[in-house]
C-alpha cells in the first residue's frame, strides 16, 4: 500500500463544553479495509461526519484522497462512497428508478452486477422494502460507480446474520475485482461497526475510539498479536513488592492464581515480567484473544483491578450467613 487515501491531524469537534471528538491523528492506508470500533457515543460517527464534510471541526484538519475535508465538493464525491445507518432515500421511488436516478453523476457505472448478487427487486418502491434491503440498495448505489473510497457508518446495524453476510460479501467482491483490474488507486473502506466478529474477518486495521479519544489505530495483525490473556499459577511464598507493568490490564489476584491481559506481549519479556512480580510462579498460560475479547478487556480497564481474593471473602460470608439463616429456620420447624 502507498500513500494514504485519509490523513487527519488533530482533528476535533466540540459542542460547546462537550468534547466529541477529542484531537486525533490517524492515517488510513490505500487500499485498507479500516474498522472504527467503540462504544455508542465514542466518537466513530463524529470522525466520519468530519471525514465526509457534513460538520465542520472545532481544531485541526483532515485530507481525504488528497483533498482537504473541509474543502470535499459534488466533483469528488465521484470517488467517495458514503453509507449512513439511518441514511435517507428517496422513498417515492422504486429501485430501478433510485440507480438510474444517481447514474449520470458518475463516469463510471455498472450495477447489473451488484442487482443480481443482491437480489434487488427493481420495481419495489423504497419505502416497502426492509432495512436489510434498503441497505442493500444504498450499498449498491455506492459500489455501482466504483469508488476510489467506501465509508460505512454502522452498515450492518440492525441486520439479520444472513443480510450481513451478504452485504460483506458484495462489498469484499467488488474490492477484489477493483485490485484484479489492478487500478492506480486501490479501493480503500473506513467502516464504523459494533460487529467485531465480522470485522476481524475481514478488516486489516482497526482504530478503537473511547470517550472521544483515539487510544490506538493499527493493523489488525499487529493488534491481534500483542494481547494476550496470561493466566499465572502461584506457588507458596509471598509475591514481590514490585509494580505491575503498565501493559498488564485487568490484574486479578487470588492465593493461587494470577491473570491479566497482556497489551504488549509481543515485544515485552513477558516471563521475565512475570518473574519478577510473582517470584512464587509455578506455570505461566498465555491465550490469543479476539478483536471482541480485547475490546471488552479495554474497555473494562477503566474500572481498575478485581481483587480475586476479596471477591471470594465475600462470596464464603454470604455462604457462610445464608447456612446459618438456614439453620435456624429447621431449629424453629
Amino acid at each position: 500500500m502507498a500513500g494514504f487515501a485519509i490523513e487527519t491531524v488533530g482533528l476535533a469537534k466540540g459542542y460547546g463544553r462537550t468534547q466529541a471528538l477529542q484531537p486525533t491523528s490517524l492515517s488510513v492506508p490505500m487500499g485498507a479495509v479500516f474498522a472504527l470500533v467503540g462504544h455508542n457515543g465514542a466518537g466513530k460517527t463524529t470522525l466520519i461526519k468530519l471525514l465526509m464534510n457534513i460538520l465542520q471541526p472545532s481544531a485541526g484538519s483532515a485530507t481525504v484522497l488528497g483533498e482537504n475535508s473541509t474543502g470535499l465538493t459534488g466533483e469528488a464525491f465521484t470517488r467517495i462512497g458514503y453509507v449512513s445507518e439511518n441514511q435517507e432515500l428517496p422513498e417515492w421511488m422504486t429501485v430501478r428508478q433510485y440507480l438510474d436516478y444517481l447514474q449520470p453523476f458518475y463516469p463510471e457505472w455498472d450495477d447489473a452486477d451488484l442487482v443480481r448478487v443482491l437480489d434487488l427487486p427493481l420495481d419495489r418502491k423504497l419505502k416497502h422494502l426492509s432495512r436489510g434491503m434498503l441497505m442493500k440498495a444504498a450499498l449498491a448505489s455506492v459500489l455501482a460507480f466504483r469508488p476510489s473510497l467506501i465509508v460505512l457508518d454502522e452498515p450492518f446495524s440492525g441486520l439479520d446474520p444472513l443480510v450481513r453476510d451478504e452485504l460483506i460479501e458484495a462489498l469484499l467482491e467488488e474490492v477484489e475485482v477493483d485490485t484484479a483490474a489492478e487500478r492506480t488507486a486501490p479501493t480503500t473502506i473506513l467502516i464504523s461497526s459494533h460487529d467485531l466478529a465480522e470485522i476481524e474477518s475481514f478488516a486489516t486495521h482497526v482504530g478503537y475510539l473511547h470517550q472521544g479519544k483515539l487510544v490506538f489505530a493499527e493493523e489488525m495483525a499487529t493488534l491481534i498479536a500483542r494481547f494476550r490473556e496470561v493466566t499465572v499459577t502461584l506457588g507458596d511464598g509471598a509475591a514481590s513488592d514490585a509494580a505491575a507493568p503498565a501493559s498488564w490490564v485487568l490484574l486479578e489476584t487470588a492465593p493461587s492464581v494470577a491473570r491479566f491481559v497482556h497489551s504488549q506481549a509481543d515485544t515485552e519479556p513477558v516471563e521475565e515480567q512475570i518473574a519478577a512480580v510473582f517470584p512464587q510462579a509455578v506455570g505461566v498460560e498465555m491465550e490469543p484473544m479476539t478483536l471482541r475479547t480485547i475490546f471488552l478487556a479495554l474497555a473494562r480497564s477503566g474500572r481498575g483491578p478485581v481483587d480475586m481474593a476479596a471477591l471470594e471473602e465475600r462470596r464464603n460470608k454470604r455462604t457462610q450467613k445464608t447456612d446459618k439463616s438456614d439453620k435456624a429456620d429447621r431449629s424453629r420447624a
